[in-house]
């Protein structure tokens, strides 16, 4: 028993070292080959992939003295890694005009539409990409679909205001949608975004019409923003299963 058990921890260990291999892969290809010598502000999204994004653009900083004047935060994990590189940290509404910003997915189809949120940052991340002339999408071959709900199980996250959580539960069943609201892993109570609001994760399965969907659900007052990224992404680049 100890021999499979041992054998089936170092089968799960190399998987998630592919997978990261992949992530690095795929995210220095992505920074080399959207910053130019022109790259000037950058947005810098969130989660686990995005860090090897930073990690690149701090190299070719240093290597190639290249002249970046503002990296733009989209969480309080971002404007972390944003520091520990080393990077210009500032905010959105000193440099509006973002040259190319970098971000995470957690689904991506076969016309970029994504969606984004499973770390409760899609408020701020969609603000940044918003502001950015390239916005390029960069995540493991997990992340990559036809449609969404395709792989992604845990429905679409929404950004909400606190005190009309429980309506937007019912509206979002009447709607279809089978809604939770994120519960914090070592937090008693809810998730809380960086901007003091609640998160619903609203499961409807596959999503044929994302762009539809989005326009019904951010028309819903309370909803703050949601986790569908359509028509926003021009770039998705993809770390395959081999490395």
């Amino acid at each position: 028993m100890a021999q499979v058990t041992t054998g089936t921890a170092a089968a799960v260990a190399l998987a998630e070292a592919l997978v990261t291999e992949a992530k690095r892969k795929a995210s220095y290809t992505a920074v080399d080959e959207h910053i130019t010598t022109e790259t000037r502000v950058v947005g810098i999204g969130s989660g686990s992939t995005v860090v090897f994004c930073v990690e690149r653009l701090a190299q070719r900083v240093k290597s190639e003295n290249l002249g970046i004047k503002a990296c733009i935060p989209t969480s309080f994990q971002a404007k972390q890694l944003i520091i520990e590189a080393g990077l210009p940290l500032a905010e959105l509404n000193q440099f509006p005009d973002i040259d190319v910003a970098f971000d995470g997915a957690d689904e991506v189809d076969a016309q970029l539409n994504c969606i984004k949120g499973g770390g409760a940052c899609q408020l701020q991340e969609k603000l940044v990409a918003s502001c950015a002339k390239k916005f390029v999408i960069v995540a493991d071959y997990r992340k990559n679909s036809i449609t969404l709900g395709e792989q992604w199980k845990l429905g679409v996250p929404l950004e909400v205001i606190p005190m009309v959580y429980a309506p937007l539960l019912s509206k979002l069943r009447a709607l279809g949608a089978n809604p939770v609201l994120r519960m914090a892993m070592r937090k008693a109570g809810p998730v809380v975004t960086d901007n003091g609001n609640f998160v619903i994760d609203a499961d409807f399965g596959g999503i044929q019409d994302p762009v539809a969907l989005e326009r019904t659900l951010i028309a819903i007052p309370g909803i703050v923003e949601t986790g569908l990224f359509c028509n926003m992404a021009e770039w998705a680049y993809f770390g395959m299963q081999d490395g």
